[in-house]
């Protein structure tokens, strides 16, 4: 098993939406940035973490540059149910109303 967090594998990367690996990468880069810091005070206790992370970021990049290229497929977007809207009679004898007087004006 390779080096890295378990939330960010190659196979959970296939499922984010393009917008949502940008995220990632932000994250990723802000806690590179923080253990950075924390190594150069003396303050990191898992230096591990450092090259798990850096391996996410490059992770990411390969997704990205995978879909750009047309390597690897962009998942469909996943579109919410779209609720039913409620109409109350007033709003429903409204919506039929224009319509009945159109096809008067045209008769």
């Amino acid at each position: 098993m390779s080096v890295g967090t378990k939330e960010l594998a190659t196979v959970e990367l296939d499922t984010f939406e393009d917008e949502r690996l940008v995220d990632e990468l932000k994250k990723a880069k802000e806690e590179l940035f923080n253990l950075r810091f924390q190594s150069a005070t003396g303050q990191l206790e898992s230096h591990g973490r450092l090259r798990a992370v850096k391996r996410d970021i490059a992770r990411i990049y390969t997704v990205i540059r995978e879909r750009e290229l047309g390597i690897r497929a962009t998942p469909a977007p996943v579109e919410a149910p779209a609720k039913a809207e409620k109409k109350t009679k007033k709003a429903k004898a409204e919506a039929e109303a224009p319509a009945e007087v159109a096809e008067t004006k045209e008769a």
